[in-house]
């Protein structure tokens, strides 16, 4: 139903200024570390940008002892998703983009040895996990669902500073003073700014440009455009690497569940017989499967991914994007720019208007997402127009619609690693049939977006990453 004005209103029901707030392209893609974007990348960045905080103030050489309070789903799931390792590692200077996977086992095994901590890596203060991080399983920060609190003391005990955070997906963080997110520039004027799908094909159809070449335009306004092109490259070399490493690893997956590696299993399996792909033309699935259990395995082993958007769905798009390059046509460097440029496009949308965290709405919005954001950037390359990406997109989420986090023991394994093989052969299905079509379609990605947003809502919390419902209690962990 529409108003008068011919727009509907239920479009307007989310918070306008998340709407008005700029998002680049660096801000939906980040090298980091698994296995969490919300849940890992985040609360180290809060660590870090509490070090930050006590330096501004001149409190950090005056700090004695930090205490770390956990709320809602960071507290429910936070061992599991290693949020307790990721502040801690935050708290002595270290960020997600620059860590070394290899570094944490030790630096935490000195931490407990010492019950010191290295703040900032500049000062040493008092730090006992038992007692100076604390999960509180029964209570939840009213702002959001991936709450914390983190407190600095002196020497003798007084309170000199504390700060909220909030993780609110994809590794974005909100502090409780300034609600201000972690983004690249709030103060920069776009030229071609839209905060929905609507905005995006009138400016696409005005301009007679493509969503790649309108969102390269706006990267312009924070950077050079080589500079957006050396990111973007890395971006899709860290995917490329992430999915490498995955096929070589074996073995089993960390925290308890015994889940063992198949991407290695699997990837010998198509390369030790080839032959065997002529008789089954299916096999190319089998290959994308391949592709999304190499980089969620890594996730799961906290090595180093490509949140996109978020950790626990960050095999879809580059198993698609794989998929597009080993077998859809010979690629070059410019199309792989094209994919990441419009899948940014569209997840900066699901950004703005909804949410890409699964504490908030569920796995739709994280596997959705990361499906939608695919199966759009696979249209577009494979040349598809604005409105045929639009409606690829829109396929993409229509039909993860309710999705929901319901992780086994709290660990990104079960049901995420194969969750994120589906998400990409969905995406690509996606982008089949909108290319198939003319880009007329009955249901806007606006309206599914806000559909999302809505179901969200509507979910029960036991069902948002909180390992309270669904495979979480239904399993038994010791059969794993």
């Amino acid at each position: 139903m529409t108003d008068a004005a011919g727009t509907d209103p239920s479009l307007e029901s989310h918070d306008q200024s998340a709407q008005d707030v700029n998002l680049s392209v660096v801000d939906l893609y980040t090298i980091g570390i698994g296995p969490s974007s919300s849940h890992t990348v985040g609360p180290m960045r809060a660590g870090y940008r509490f070090c930050l905080e006590l330096e501004a103030r001149n409190l950090l050489t005056k700090t004695g002892s930090v205490v770390v309070d956990l709320y809602g789903s960071l507290a429910l799931t936070g061992k599991g998703h290693a949020t307790d390792t990721a502040v801690i590692m935050g708290l002595c200077g270290q960020r997600p983009r620059s860590i070394d996977p290899d570094q944490i086992p030790p630096t935490i095994a000195a931490i407990d040895a010492s019950m010191q901590l290295s703040l900032y890596g500049q000062h040493m203060v008092s730090f006992n996990r038992d007692t100076n991080l604390v999960f509180h399983f029964t209570e939840t920060l009213p702002q959001h669902p991936n709450g914390m609190r983190i407190t600095a003391f002196d020497p003798d005990g007084v309170k000199i500073h504390a700060q909220e955070y909030f993780s609110v997906g994809g590794g974005f963080i909100v502090s409780g003073d300034d609600r201000g997110a972690e983004y690249s520039g709030d103060n920069i004027i776009l030229p071609f700014p839209f905060s929905s799908a609507d905005e995006l094909m009138e400016i696409c159809k005005r301009e007679g440009q493509s969503i790649s070449d309108i969102m390269m335009a706006n990267e312009k306004s924070w950077r050079v455009e080589e500079e957006t092109i050396e990111f973007l490259d890395r971006v899709h070399g860290a995917m490329m690497s992430c999915i490498d490493r995955g096929c070589k690893a074996d073995g089993i997956l960390p925290g308890g569940l015994n889940v063992k590696r198949r991407a290695n299993h699997l990837y010998h399996e198509l390369t030790d017989k080839p032959e065997a792909g002529l008789r089954d033309p299916l096999t190319v699935i089998d290959w994308v499967n391949l592709y999304a259990l190499a980089v969620n395995e890594e996730n799961a082993a906290g090595g180093r991914v490509v949140t996109a958007p978020t950790n626990g769905a960050a095999g879809v798009i580059p198993a698609v994007l794989r998929y597009y390059e080993r077998f859809v046509a010979n690629v070059s460097q410019v199309k792989i720019r094209e994919f990441l440029l419009t899948a940014a496009a569209i997840g900066s949308i699901y950004k703005k208007r909804a949410s890409i965290s699964a504490a908030e709405v569920g796995c739709q919005g994280e596997v959705g997402v990361a499906c939608s954001m695919a199966a759009g950037a696979l249209c577009a390359v494979m040349g598809g127009t604005p409105e045929q990406v639009e409606n690829a997109a829109e396929i993409g989420m229509e039909h993860n619609l309710g999705l929901t986090c319901d992780p086994i023991g709290g660990l990104v394994q079960v049901p995420c690693i194969e969750r994120n093989t589906m998400g990409a052969v969905k995406a690509i299905n996606a982008a089949r049939l909108a290319l198939r079509g003319d880009g007329q379609h009955t249901v806007s990605l606006d309206k599914v977006i806000e559909t999302m947003r809505q179901t969200g809502l509507d979910m029960q919390s036991k069902y948002k990453e909180t390992s309270q419902g669904g495979l979480a209690v239904n399993v038994n962990v010791v059969e794993c």
